[in-house]
């Protein structure tokens, strides 16, 4: 994925997994909801009724230290993703990825995140990494 890609609500594939921001209301059809960044989303309550009956998986989110050094950074971007993907295949993340993989096989799944620009987020690396065997 280029860091040139534009801006989107919601980016959705093939394999049933779509990107939504947190703070969008949930859809009839969105199957499992999951957020997947490691701090909970600002000025968001934890009964709030847009992530009541969302699972909150941390262990998938980037580490602190490769948000950090992202910044959402678009000319970062690439070497961000390829950096995430390094930290998704090993301890932690993986399991939680296995996991999210589970939940995608039964489903259609929601990766929710807080982050503003989606198409350049972990959301969106974490969504292709789903889509690919």
């Amino acid at each position: 994925m280029s860091a040139k890609t534009p801006k989107a609500k919601k980016a959705q594939a093939a394999h049933g997994v779509e990107v939504r921001r947190v703070y969008d209301p949930p859809e009839p059809a969105d199957g499992a909801r999951v957020l997947v960044d490691r701090l909970w989303p600002r000025g968001m309550a934890k009964g709030d009724e847009r992530v009541a009956d969302a699972e909150w998986c941390k262990d998938v989110a980037p580490s602190s230290e490769l948000r950090k050094w992202y910044g959402h950074d678009e000319e970062r971007f690439g070497a961000f993703a390829e950096r995430y993907r390094a930290e998704l295949a090993a301890g932690a993340p993986q399991d939680a990825l296995a996991h999210l993989r589970e939940l995608a096989s039964s489903g259609p799944l929601v990766l929710l995140t807080a982050t503003k620009e989606v198409p350049l987020s972990h959301a969106e690396v974490l969504r292709e990494v789903l889509g690919e065997r």
